[in-house]
């Protein structure tokens, strides 16, 4: 099982190794000592967990550790899926795959090798086209590059993207979110752009999955955006670190406390598992009883 996507998508592969050390815990097997690709094997099981870690799905490089904002430059190539994972991902039969945060950073678009716009990028003469350009973009490159793959034979599942919480600021201007409880239905709702990103989506992932149908592959929408929209509880704020260490912070408003909700989404994967094995399972006994 592959996690592909940022460090949201790395942090629900913690809670299922969290969840799953009440039974084995896992062997690394990493083949780097790169802490953004990391495996994990449990031996009595012949299972196998792995993290890469690609934010942006397709190829991309910082160009000013700055930038406009203060939170760094990045150039993306729209039509390019980086080959970091998708070279790697035939031999698995899960893959969950996730991006979203990271695209409220500006960025400079970029397709057969030329400039065809940018998000907040501030240069002259260059077109904004919004963060929903190249957020569709690198979804629909990216699950192109699925269903070209030659030999993969497995099930790909779209997380959906988690909105973050932060209140009285962005993430670096003081922002925060101290929440104990969860929002009830009617205190919040989605909207603005954290709509928009999940509408591309679902949009893109019904086209792949249309696609993907004609090749014999598989999708699923593994959809957490409404449930964790309604806990702004959940996230660690200023605290996620150990208590012993002497570290300054952003609060942190994206990623989720374990255990807390994110643990849920795991929830949700064993019985979307389960309902696939039951699904192959009905689907072999009808070939059989056809033959």
């Amino acid at each position: 099982m592959a996690f592909v996507g940022d460090s949201v998508g790395r942090n629900q592969m913690q809670s299922l190794i969290c969840l799953l050390s009440r039974v084995e815990w896992p062997m690394d097997v990493s083949p780097t000592t790169d802490d953004y690709f990391k495996r994990w094997k449990y031996p009595s099981y012949n299972f196998t967990i792995a993290a890469f870690w690609i934010p942006y799905l397709v190829k991309s490089k910082m160009v000013d550790s700055i930038g406009p904002s203060h939170n760094g430059l990045f150039n993306l190539y729209l039509d390019q899926v980086d080959e970091k994972w998708a070279t790697q991902i035939e031999e698995f039969d899960y893959i969950i795959i996730n991006a979203g945060h990271w695209f409220f950073r500006p960025m400079i678009f970029y397709e057969n090798q030329n400039i065809v716009g940018c998000c907040e990028c501030l240069l002259k003469n260059v077109t904004d086209l919004t963060v929903h350009y190249g957020y569709r973009k690198v979804f629909r490159t990216a699950f192109k590059a699925i269903n070209n793959l030659q030999n993969f034979k497995g099930v790909t599942f779209l997380r959906t993207f988690a909105p973050s919480h932060f209140e009285k600021g962005t993430w670096n201007q003081g922002g925060n979110c101290v929440r104990t409880k969860p929002f009830k239905n009617s205190e919040t709702q989605l909207n603005g752009t954290n709509l928009e990103l999940y509408m591309i989506q679902l949009e893109e992932f019904k086209i792949a999955k249309n696609e993907g149908r004609k090749k014999g592959l598989k999708f699923r929408l593994l959809d957490t955006t409404q449930a964790m929209l309604l806990r702004p509880d959940g996230h660690p704020s200023s605290y996620g670190h150990w208590p012993h260490e002497k570290v300054t912070l952003y609060n942190d408003c994206v990623h989720w406390c374990l255990p807390g909700p994110i643990d849920t989404w795991n929830d949700f994967l064993l019985e979307m598992l389960k309902m696939e094995d039951m699904k192959s399972a009905k689907d072999e006994r009808l070939q059989v009883q056809t033959n």
